[in-house]
């Protein structure tokens, strides 16, 4: 019967052979603990990752070179030199959204990593408790693009990139035709087809009709009711118009082109049901925001009465008034303002919901998104599969030299700029020299002096 062998004893006979022989690396594997192997183990480059970065500080700028009031978001590092911006602007309460930022999201964001987007979005989504209304949303926006603006730098590569890359070449637009009368529309429709564009929003005036009534004197006005810079629209003379609108242009035009219209809620629900369903001989590409967000109950009667597509969603706030109507595809083209829902993080998400139920995307894009925000309305755009249209906006020359790095337009066609993060800038010692305002003109009267929702 053999003797049992000692496990000690073996090791030591195998140790003093590996001795014997020179083996001195055989030894150190014998004794070598996991964690002391591990250490001498070289990680490649591609794996060894980027030291953290932390906020240092979050601060507001302000600014106007186009007349809009305009707030952008500027986060700091712990890495010199290192910055990212974002677009928070509230145009209509501009005032109230800098202290959110300089105040609150300062002391909430100061000393915490940057690449934890995800993290920083949710807990300062609930930080205040209660759901964030416009205010703190706008200033959420800010923080959260200015975060993968930095995402991007830090990377060495475009937002869009960090999204999936390209889907499209470039980023399909649509440009705003208006004017007083149906003849004058279709004048600059054919300008603007001329210059490359396949989508153009066509109103007669400003919206509802506002601007081109002044053949009506309102009864308020005469009363002296309200403010004398309130607006007036009268929806009987509106709701006319737009179907003679849409005609000429047909008439004048062709076609080819993808033709557009915004309501901007201004008519009762009944009223812009008709006036959408005497449109479909004229193929509408969108007629844009036919409800106010109180009267959300009504697009399924809407949906029941026309196939004219429907574009939806720049008024609403929480992330959460998207789900159910986009599930039920309630709409065609979900219109999120990207600077007001909370930023690129969210909107990502209501794009990926899109996509399962055919609903395309139609980022707001007006003179009150800073080029900031069209920045990151771009990288999205080009980025997400079930993209759909882009509203579009031409940066004069004192926006570009506040804001180096402006979207630019070719052909019909926004091209996104290749440089890391979002590929734009600002000038603070340019945007000192547009101070922000306090006016707002969102009021608009029926002739006996009632508001009107927008």
């Amino acid at each position: 019967m053999n003797k049992k062998e000692n496990p000690a004893e073996n090791s030591r006979r195998n140790a003093m052979k590996l001795l014997a022989t020179g083996s001195a690396a055989g030894l150190l594997s014998l004794f070598d603990s996991p964690r002391a192997r591990a250490e001498r183990y070289e990680t490649p480059q591609y794996a060894k990752g980027m030291a953290p970065v932390t906020i240092t500080n979050v601060k507001a700028i302000t600014t106007a070179p186009g007349g809009s009031n305009l707030v952008i978001v500027k986060v700091e590092t712990s890495e010199p030199g290192l910055y990212g911006l974002g677009c928070a602007t509230f145009t209509q309460r501009a005032m109230v959204v800098i202290p959110a930022v300089n105040i609150y999201l300062n002391e909430f964001c100061v000393g915490k990593d940057v690449d934890n987007i995800e993290d920083m979005w949710q807990s300062a989504y609930v930080s205040s408790y209660w759901r964030n209304g416009p205010v703190l949303n706008n200033a959420l926006s800010g923080l959260d693009q200015a975060l993968w603006d930095i995402k991007g730098k830090r990377a060495k590569m475009p937002v869009h990139q960090l999204l999936g890359g390209k889907a499209r070449i470039a980023v399909d637009t649509y440009t705003h035709a208006s004017g007083p009368t149906p003849e004058a529309i279709a004048d600059k429709v054919q300008q603007y087809i001329s210059e490359g564009f396949r989508h153009i929003r066509i109103q007669q005036g400003g919206y509802g009709g506002v601007g081109a009534m002044d053949e009506i004197k309102p009864d308020f006005k005469t009363a002296g009711f309200g403010r004398a810079t309130d607006d007036f629209s009268d929806q009987r003379t509106y709701l006319k118009r737009v179907p003679k609108m849409f005609e000429m242009v047909r008439k004048r035009c062709g076609e080819d082109i993808e033709l557009l219209h915004d309501m901007h809620e201004l008519v009762e629900p009944m009223d812009a049901i008709n006036m959408i369903k005497g449109l479909e001989e004229y193929r509408p590409y969108f007629i844009e925001d036919p409800f106010s967000p109180e009267n959300m109950g009504w697009f399924k009667q809407l949906r029941q009465s026309t196939t004219v597509p429907i574009a939806m969603g720049e008024l609403f706030n929480n992330i959460n008034e998207f789900r159910d109507p986009m599930a039920h595809q309630l709409f065609d083209f979900i219109r999120c303002h990207i600077s007001q829902i909370g930023g690129i993080t969210p909107a990502m998400k209501v794009a990926r919901l899109g996509e399962w139920f055919n609903v395309k995307t139609a980022w707001h894009g007006p003179g009150d998104t800073s080029p900031v925000g069209h920045a990151a309305n771009n990288n999205i755009d080009i980025a997400v599969w079930n993209f759909g249209i882009q509203e579009s906006q031409r940066f004069s020359e004192k926006v570009q030299e506040v804001f180096p790095g402006c979207p630019t337009i070719k052909n019909g066609y926004y091209y996104v700029n290749e440089t890391p993060g979002l590929g734009i800038d600002i000038n603070e010692k340019e945007a000192a020299k547009y101070p922000i305002g306090t006016k707002s003109r969102w009021t608009v009267r029926k002739s006996d002096g009632t508001l009107l929702k927008p």
